[in-house]
């Protein structure tokens, strides 16, 4: 298990539950590869988020594994790729970010490949996850926001036992787009908040 000592030794974990399996994503896959380009362009994905850095082809797609791997053995962030635990099938991803070992905080996001959605693997994923970073990396609080509007990402917060804390102004780009902003909605847990259920069956 790791511990908030020694970060590096949490950069390859391998996450089972609810159905799921969360591993790294590996930039020398080229089944990976293409399967975070094909998350990256998909145009529910484009709607509510702007990356830094557009993921636009299977180079640049690359470039962005290669960077998220970096991140993992730095500690500073952790990338899954979900699949289905049986099939290894793979339904979309979820990272914990921007880790503050020194604060005990992290962000998650997440995002799921539109034949999957309907199913509940947002939801299963988040849970998972969430678990991992209490109990494997030791922190506190793990935050969680979404631009405002996008209904179904807060349903998936709040079923999994992220309460909504407040509106961010202006706190994260507009669609496909550097020089204009637009509101998200804060939502956070604490590794001493009550464990929620996995909710529905169905859902994001």
């Amino acid at each position: 298990m790791a511990s908030l000592r020694d970060p590096s030794s949490a950069a390859h974990p391998e996450l089972h539950g609810h159905g799921l399996r969360l591993r790294p994503w590996d930039a020398t896959s080229g089944a990976d590869v293409e399967t975070w380009l094909r998350g990256m362009r998909d145009p529910e994905f484009r709607r509510w988020n702007t990356p830094l850095r557009p993921v636009t082809d299977l180079t640049s797609a690359r470039d962005s594994l290669l960077a998220r791997g970096q991140s993992a053995m730095e500690g500073t962030s952790m990338s899954f790729r979900v699949a289905d635990a049986r099939g290894d099938t793979p339904l979309g991803h979820i990272g914990v970010n921007e880790i503050k070992y020194h604060l005990k905080v992290a962000r998650v996001g997440y995002w799921v490949l539109p034949e999957a959605r309907g199913q509940g693997v947002a939801t299963r994923a988040l849970l998972l996850a969430a678990r991992w970073a209490f109990d494997g990396l030791g922190l506190h609080r793990l935050e969680l926001d979404h631009a405002v509007g996008h209904d179904v990402s807060c349903r998936i917060a709040e079923r999994c036992g992220f309460a909504y804390e407040g509106t961010l102004r202006g706190a994260i780009f507009q669609e496909d787009r550097h020089d204009a902003f637009r509101d998200a909605h804060l939502h956070a847990r604490l590794a001493t908040d009550p464990e929620p259920g996995e909710g529905p069956a169905h859902g994001a």
